[in-house]
């Protein structure tokens, strides 16, 4: 088993940034991806970006260069620092971890609880 625990969220004014993280900690052989998604009220659940375990990375089209994904590897956390808020950024921000337990284990995926974050004007 994985727990994921999220910290960095909270209220921002527009323009401004945060600093999320999410640390994994339990039985982990490898992980394989980490990533972050996002829900905002009355919409679904889209991908804001993710990191490889080759540090390769991917963004949701509307990050635009504003966010940016890291990993420690040493400390299985996954950061996501944002700048240049704006309002339509406001949701509650999921990790999303893949994982294998072992070297013939099979992969699992785990969620944080969700951070908010809110970007007021």
């Amino acid at each position: 088993q994985v727990q994921l625990v999220e910290s960095g969220g909270g209220l921002v004014q527009a323009g401004g940034s945060l600093r999320l993280s999410c640390a994994a900690s339990g039985i982990i052989f490898r992980i394989n991806f980490m990533r972050w998604y996002r829900q905002a009220p009355g919409k679904q659940r889209e991908l804001v970006a993710a990191i490889f375990s080759g540090n390769n990375t991917n963004y949701g089209d509307f990050v635009k260069g504003r966010f940016t994904i890291s990993r420690d590897n040493a400390k299985n956390t996954v950061y996501l620092q944002m700048n240049s808020l704006k309002q339509e950024d406001t949701a509650v921000y999921y990790c999303n971890v893949g994982t294998i337990t072992s070297a013939f284990g099979l992969p699992n995926d785990y969620w944080g609880q969700g951070t908010q974050v809110t970007v007021s004007s």
